[in-house]
């Protein structure tokens, strides 16, 4: 049999667009994007005018395909980016509208980001918990609202969490101590109520927990000293109440440490600045009372300690003259008494450091 050339031409097209076509990402993700597209507004930097064309694996803004599979498993769409778009339209980025629940038919998506856009709003899709590859999930700076899912403890394999900055509200839900893959917990600015679960030590694979300025009551979970990697705990700005956890001064890679502005009572654990590998600690604005512990020395280094606003008493630590460092010390406003003494880190501190207190004296203040 011969053969023509206009048949292995058109044998060769077919071909070609078979092979195209399996290259491309499977049509069901292409339509969940556009549903998720359809959601949102973005009216300055046109990013979602690439989500165009049958092959939503192949320059679509933000999206990104396992190569094998061809499944969607990445969307990451920053506003606050150097990518060339915001350096060309000079502006930081802008979108309304909401998160469409059909993202939670890409059950290959292993990361959303949708961060820094400032005006995104309503509440998370209650089916995202039902994404079994997801790893990052990003929604910092948004107006998000509503509760966290109840049920997020099914994302296993979840390794950051970072819905800070929004207006989520309600409690932390319990299932959360289940995330067992969780390093970053990010849950800044929001209007979260209620206690920390008590048994969130069982996220041990976590370094850094990020709970400030929201409205979170009850006492500090002990269970917190027992997370080996956590090395950065932020708790500032809330109602938690009680006294902190003696166990603290004994976590290894604990370097930052801000409890302020709480309603924190009892004495400050001598363990606690004993600790030689802590660098930050801001117990600032509660209600601490006692004796500052005399137990600085040589490997003592801190860039900043700060225990203004509170209640306690006696005298400034000597033994905080042998430390190797420290950058930033207040302790204004409580009711220290006695002479400040000489040397670092005393001679490079302002008066403001020591102000308002019933009778300390020497430099930077009158002399005894």
């Amino acid at each position: 049999m011969r053969l023509t050339g206009d048949f292995l031409v058109g044998t060769a097209t077919v071909l070609l667009a078979l092979t195209l076509a399996a290259d491309a990402c499977p049509p069901s993700d292409r339509a969940a994007l556009l549903d998720f597209k359809a959601a949102l507004n973005e009216p300055y930097l046109g990013i979602f005018n690439t989500w165009s064309g049958t092959d939503c694996c192949t320059n679509w803004y933000g999206v990104s395909c396992d190569p094998e599979t061809k499944r969607v498993a990445d969307i990451v769409l920053r506003g606050e980016s150097e990518d060339p778009i915001f350096e060309k339209a000079g502006r930081s980025g802008y979108m309304t509208g909401s998160i469409s629940p059909s993202i939670c038919k890409l059950d290959s998506l292993t990361t959303l980001v949708v961060a820094d856009w400032k005006d995104i709003s309503g509440e998370i899709p209650a089916c995202i918990t039902s994404l079994p590859n997801l790893r990052i999930l990003d929604l910092i700076g948004n107006k998000f609202s509503g509760q966290i899912p109840a049920d997020i403890g099914k994302l296993g394999r979840l390794t950051v969490l970072n819905l800070a900055d929004n207006q989520f509200s309600g409690a932390l839900p319990s299932s959360i101590v289940n995330l067992n893959s969780l390093m970053h917990l990010e849950l800044s600015n929001n209007k979260l109520s209620g206690e920390i679960p008590s048994d969130i030590g069982k996220l041990s694979m976590m370094s850094r927990a990020l709970l400030s300025r929201n409205q979170l009551t009850g006492p500090i979970p002990s269970s917190l000293a027992s997370i080996y990697r956590l090395a950065d705990l932020d708790l500032s700005m809330n109602q938690i109440t009680g006294s902190i956890p003696d166990q603290f001064g004994s976590m290894p890679v604990l370097s930052t440490l801000n409890l302020d502005s709480n309603q924190l009572s009892g004495e400050i654990p001598t363990s606690l600045l004993a600790n030689s590998g802590l660098n930050i600690l801001n117990l600032s604005r509660n209600a601490l009372e006692g004796n500052l512990p005399d137990v600085f020395g040589p490997k003592t280094y801190f860039t900043t300690i700060d225990l203004s606003y509170n209640n306690l008493r006696g005298s400034i630590p000597k033994s905080l003259s042998s430390a190797k460092y420290v950058g930033h010390l207040d302790l204004s406003h409580n009711h220290l008494c006695g002479p400040i003494p000489d040397g670092s880190p005393f001679d490079h501190l302002e008066a403001s450091s020591f102000a308002d207190n019933d009778c300390l004296c020497g430099m930077p203040l009158r002399t005894c």
